[in-house]
């Protein structure tokens, strides 16, 4: 009861949200035949070339329902996870100050965060709004999961390299039970360079595996309240114990 409660409070806060309007704007309606077309499709492209950002998107909006669905159960029975399922936040350049950011101190998430998207040249807008799912709260949920994404590079302390992006997918796999991700673990490793493939394997895998069995839900944590948290403080929140990086030419 207590549940249906929570969800009906869901639907109610989401009506306010800018993800909504967002999510009407590109929902394309699709039958179960349709995303399964697209699945196989886009599944196919991006084994081909994982450059395709787009295609890595549709796979995972078409395949992931089941998981999207533990992963917000998983928010649902979380006050902090809660909280963001009912506010719905979003992660771009309008609604994070990365000046102020860059103004904290060093130990802090909001500067690592800030340091890890200078450093990679990369951007909080560069997500893809999400097009195939068709429940709007797990359509949020997916949005939720591209948007921290960095930030999972970020607290994980991978870089955007494919030996990291590989890492960091294999924590997600085990986090999100989305099949896309276990997909880009699987074959993403396939195109390590053989000195990064060896890294993989003798470091790289076994701490992401151990990671990503024994690390707290980390969709689970708001983010942007954070900002001031010592990294150290929210390693040991979300039982993450980091890997130094190596550096791999």
């Amino acid at each position: 009861m207590l549940k249906k409660i929570i969800v009906s409070n869901h639907r109610m806060y989401r009506q306010m949200s800018d993800f909504v309007t967002q999510y009407n704007e590109n929902h394309i309606p699709t039958t179960a035949f349709q995303k399964l077309l697209l699945s196989v499709g886009s599944a196919t492209v991006s084994l081909f070339d994982p450059q395709r950002a787009d295609m890595i998107a549709t796979m995972g909006e078409t395949t992931g329902t089941h998981a999207l669905k533990y992963m917000r159960d998983k928010m649902i029975n979380n006050p902090e996870g809660s909280e963001i399922l009912q506010l719905q936040p979003r992660i771009n350049t309008s609604t994070v100050d990365l000046d102020k950011l860059r103004c904290m101190p060093e130990n802090t998430l909001g500067y690592a965060y800030f340091k890890f998207l200078n450093h990679n040249k990369v951007t909080p807008d560069s997500r893809g709004s999400v097009q195939f799912i068709d429940d709007v709260e797990l359509a949020y949920v997916m949005q939720r999961y591209r948007e921290v994404h960095d930030l999972f590079h970020t607290v994980l302390g991978m870089p955007t390299n494919m030996l990291g992006e590989v890492t960091v997918k294999w924590i997600e796999a085990f986090q999100t039970k989305l099949p896309m991700t276990l997909s880009g673990g699987l074959f993403g490793a396939i195109r390590l360079k053989p000195k990064q493939r060896e890294q993989y394997v003798q470091h790289y895998l076994p701490w992401a595996i151990q990671t990503g069995l024994n690390s707290n839900f980390m969709l689970n944590i708001y983010f942007e309240k954070r900002w001031e948290q010592p990294m150290e403080e929210l390693h040991k929140e979300l039982n993450i114990k980091p890997l130094e990086i190596i550096n791999l030419k």
